[in-house]
């Protein structure tokens, strides 16, 4: 009740500094909202048009994404990428797109919408697709010759896909179970 009641609260002062009175913020410019509205599905549903491929992804990877992941994408000033592979179950797991992700698409989802950190959304889907192969062929998921694309991409099989409890909830559309 505390945390509505402070929302409440706060949506106006922040509403008004929003306002051309203040001169604060901004309207978003139409190909921001294009580069936010976008929603990937684990059945890949909303994949947007484009490919990539294993050696596409490496170069990408080693000028965009090295800095933060590191060479090897074990993680250098961020999070890994690659390994953790059986560490789930253990006190210390490490959950990267090869041992924790359930879905490729979610992998294509979070850096379309998230990466490169400093400059999020700035990649083509070209881009978003090989760096998404590069990174799977690293965790040894998909083969160095395979091209992902909106077709390819919601086939591959995660090794974490069947770790997930289902959501029973009817407000997320997931079978619910049968009550006993």
């Amino acid at each position: 009740m505390r945390r509505l009641l402070i929302a409440a609260l706060a949506l106006p002062v922040f509403l008004m500094a929003q306002s051309p009175k203040y001169k604060v913020g901004r309207a978003p410019a139409p190909e921001e909202v294009k580069a936010w509205d976008i929603s990937i599905g684990p059945d890949g549903s909303g994949l947007p048009e484009g490919s990539g491929t294993v050696a596409e992804g490496k170069d990408l990877y080693s000028r965009r994404c090295q800095k933060c992941h590191g060479a090897d994408a074990k993680g250098a000033d961020d999070a890994a990428l690659v390994g953790g592979q059986g560490t789930l179950a253990t006190p210390k797991p490490l959950k990267t797109v090869g041992s924790f992700w359930p879905h490729a698409t979610s992998l294509f989802d979070y850096t379309h919408r998230a990466m490169p950190f400093k400059d999020p959304g700035t990649l083509t889907a070209n881009q978003v697709y090989a760096v998404v192969a590069y990174i799977l062929n690293l965790n040894g998921i998909i083969g160095p010759d395979e091209k992902m694309n909106a077709q390819t991409l919601p086939k591959v099989r995660m090794p974490n896909r069947d770790g997930f409890i289902k959501d029973p909830r009817p407000d997320t559309g997931a079978e619910t179970r049968k009550k006993r």
